[in-house]
């Protein structure tokens, strides 16, 4: 037996556009529909079912914007790339696009929508005017930039954000990410204990995490002792620019015969780099990326490259702003990288 319709309201023909219509129909108040459709507060289970019926017949759906509206929340979680240090990278970098689908999907099961924003910062006032917009509940930002400054600024009056990166000494915001500086040590290991003993770092020291790289790489270039040498070579991380440069370099560098590079795209073009000027990897040159991303299996020859975690790292950054966004305690969260050896540092047999 269909659902009585209160005389004078529209048909059960008819599909309403909000609650209040539906509510009309059903001849009931607009918090008694709400009751029914979200299954809160007390309702007698005969009315419960009966406008849940009358709601599935008319292909009603409950708007999700108005009901945020009602609970002070936009339903959306801002995932932010601020690139102060290189204005010319897109969100097409491998990386990018692995650890924010990671991000994304993460957040999808907890209900939330992305509102993914790639910032080139004009003023310091960019990520104050994110958190105030009133479009998202709570930031996720995919890397610090040059930006750390600007972070701490937003971070003294907006809680819910969660920074991808170095842990920062003296910073008061939430961070998520590898340890660094453990993962250049592991690398620049590798190469020595392949037998390399004129090494180079290839990457942008300006980026907190690729500068604790580099101390890392540094480290264990101290450690070795005598006989071992290591040189930077600052290179940006988009391809064709890093290309140039490792070209460049490679011209005048005289026996390198171990290469750090502190992204597995930079890696990707030093092997080219190398290809091109007839050096063979690994007999002529041992080539280690960071990242260990799906793209290190299918250069040519398979990269050696630091692990990160980046699901892993994804759940604890959704995780950690969660937990920021119920006012609950959320401490920054270290990942310990591990080394996947490929055939970029390995003779074969």
């Amino acid at each position: 037996m269909p659902p009585k319709i209160r005389p004078g309201s529209k048909t059960a023909g008819a599909r309403p556009q909000n609650i209040q219509e539906l509510a009309k129909i059903a001849g009931v108040s607009t918090a008694t529909v709400s009751r029914a459709l979200t299954g809160a507060g007390h309702l007698s289970t005969a009315t419960r079912e009966r406008i849940q019926k009358l709601a599935a017949e008319l292909q009603f759906k409950p708007s999700t914007t108005a009901r945020n509206l009602r609970i002070g929340r936009t339903g959306a979680i801002g995932v932010v790339v601020p690139l102060g240090h290189e204005r010319t990278q897109h969100l097409s970098d491998p990386f990018f696009m692995t650890l924010i689908s990671h991000v994304a999907d993460r957040l999808a099961d907890h209900g939330y929508d992305v509102l993914l924003s790639r910032v080139v910062p004009s003023d310091s006032d960019w990520l104050d005017r994110i958190a105030q917009s009133g479009r998202v509940d709570g930031i996720i930002v995919i890397g610090q930039s040059d930006q750390a400054l600007v972070l701490d600024q937003a971070a003294k009056t907006y809680k819910p954000m969660v920074v991808w990166g170095a842990q920062i000494e003296g910073h008061a915001y939430h961070t998520v990410g590898s340890d660094n500086r453990l993962g250049g040590r592991i690398a620049t290991e590798h190469l020595l204990a392949q037998g390399c003993r004129k090494l180079a770092f290839f990457g942008d020291p300006n980026v907190p995490e690729v500068e604790e790289r580099l101390g890392g790489f540094r480290e264990a270039i101290k450690a070795a002792g005598e006989g071992v040498a290591g040189a930077l070579l600052p290179v940006h991380f988009v391809p064709d620019m890093a290309l140039a440069t490792i070209s460049d370099y490679l011209g005048i560098a005289d026996g390198v015969d171990g290469i750090f590079a502190a992204s597995d795209t930079i890696a990707m073009m030093t092997i080219q780099a190398l290809a091109e000027r007839g050096r063979v990897v690994p007999a002529d040159v041992k080539v280690v990326g960071f990242d260990d991303l799906e793209i290190a299996r299918h250069t040519l020859p398979p990269l050696t490259s630091v692990r990160q975690d980046l699901g892993k790292g994804a759940e604890a950054l959704v995780d950690t702003l969660l937990a920021l966004m119920r006012d609950h305690a959320a401490p920054s969260v270290l990942l310990s990288p591990t080394l996947t050896p490929r055939a970029s540092t390995a003779l074969s047999a």
